[in-house]
């Protein structure tokens, strides 16, 4: 771990470069997920390719991330977050411009999205979070949620810009803009500013050496603490966080892509709707700011209990016979701010229960337990509807499910005390 004596600003003063270079790192994971809706429809006249084909390339990448996380969160306890990432920046970049080459085969483009999801899970959130989680502790949460609103602001600027690169270079163009363009420009970033606890200690050991400081004054990397592998299996707090992030990633993952049809039958026009729908992606950015300030400064399971919680209340607000023209507005905002949390609560509560020493491996098997979620969770509501004709017991699910998520993150006990566990071992 890094020293704990240093305050939130010399944090921010040796650290806003990391953050810069992390949001714009995992903003390059987004991009490919948040631009395919753009492409189905160029696709689909060249091609005459069917819409359950070219939605499969996103569940196809899914599930590819979601088998790898763990594996990818022990690389990074190996190697470290830079010698991962910088490789899988390079590859992923490659990997979203060789769309260009489809010539109409389904093969092809399953391939691809196969290939896509093996190297683009190098650039998930798991790099990103384990970088800044290990450089800051005063100010942790807002780190954290700058750097996850990454996400938030590609699927902000994909869209528009994406759809004036294909409509000026075409979509085979297009996927090589996206793909080099900003790939090109996070890969310069990350080179320049991407250094983890690691990596700046082999730097400042390196300069030390040059310097002439001899072995006892050159820095030494920190040796992290935290749970063994083994032991993180048999932590009850982990276990809870696991189930709780996994309920209320599934539910509220399933509402986000259900919302429409949901306020539509609501009696809510289209335009209307979608505008509505916006106004969640707008509450899920401040989510993440205003949660990473309150993590910093008040009892994180308090605080990802009453999040997650929270998300209950908008389920229950879009039910039939409660809901009205305000109460649906107020529910969007709610899930909206809920819905921006999740990721960022569990980097958080995960680095405080498990500690730094396997914290890429035990965050990576959570990671990959929200991206199971994530693509469940539509399943899920399009089930409950085919099976009872409307989305009723669905909100139902929904209010009970992220109820007992919050509950489980509430009950959680306070933080082991990593700092004094290290300081006995030094002593010992």
């Amino acid at each position: 771990m890094v020293q704990t004596d240093i305050s939130a600003k010399q944090e921010w003063q040796g650290g806003w470069t990391l953050v810069i270079a992390a949001s714009l790192g995992f903003s390059f994971f987004s991009v490919m997920l948040a631009s395919t809706g753009l492409f189905i429809g160029p696709l689909g006249e060249e091609f005459g390719w069917s819409r359950t084909l070219l939605s499969s390339g996103p569940s196809i990448a899914t599930v590819m991330t979601a088998i790898l996380g763990p594996f990818l969160g022990m690389l990074i306890d190996r190697f470290g977050t830079r010698r991962v990432a910088l490789p899988g920046l390079v590859l992923t970049t490659a990997s979203i411009s060789c769309f260009a080459l489809l010539d109409g085969s389904q093969a092809q483009w399953i391939a691809l999205w196969v290939i896509f999801g093996i190297v683009s899970v190098s650039i998930k959130s798991t790099p990103w979070t384990t970088a800044v989680v290990g450089v800051f502790q005063k100010s942790r949460g807002l780190a954290l949620g700058l750097t996850l609103s990454g996400t938030a602001v590609a699927q902000s600027v994909v869209p528009p810009l994406g759809n004036f690169l294909i409509s000026e270079f075409g979509w085979r163009g297009g996927f090589v803009w996206l793909g080099m363009g900003w790939g090109s420009i996070t890969l310069l970033v990350c080179l320049l500013f991407f250094f983890d606890v690691r990596a700046r200690a082999t730097r400042q050991r390196k300069a030390d050496e040059r310097a002439g400081r001899g072995p006892v004054e050159a820095a030494e990397a920190p040796v992290p603490t935290g749970l063994s592998i083994a032991q993180a299996w048999r932590d009850s707090a982990l276990w809870r966080l696991g189930i709780a992030n996994f309920l209320v990633m599934l539910l509220t993952m399933g509402l986000v892509v259900h919302l429409f049809p949901i306020l539509t039958e609501a009696g809510v026009d289209r335009t209307t709707a979608a505008w509505l729908v916006g106004l969640s992606g707008i509450a899920g950015i401040v989510g993440k700011l205003v949660t990473g300030v309150l993590l910093d400064r008040f009892p994180p399971n308090w605080v990802g209990g009453l999040t997650l919680g929270a998300a209950a209340l908008a389920f229950a607000l879009l039910l039939d016979g409660i809901r009205s023209p305000t109460l649906i507005i107020v529910a969007l905002v709610v899930n909206g701010y809920a819905a921006g949390t999740k990721t960022h609560i569990t980097g958080f509560l995960t680095a405080g229960y498990a500690g730094m020493k396997n914290f890429g491996a035990i965050y990576g098997l959570m990671s990959s337990l929200m991206a199971f979620a994530a693509g469940m969770g539509p399943m899920l509501g399009g089930l409950i509807y085919d099976s009872f004709g409307d989305y009723r017991y669905f909100l139902i699910a929904g209010t009970v499910g992220c109820a007992l998520g919050g509950l489980l993150i509430l009950s959680m006990p306070a933080y082991p005390e990593w700092e004094k566990a290290e300081q006995n071992s030094a002593s010992a």
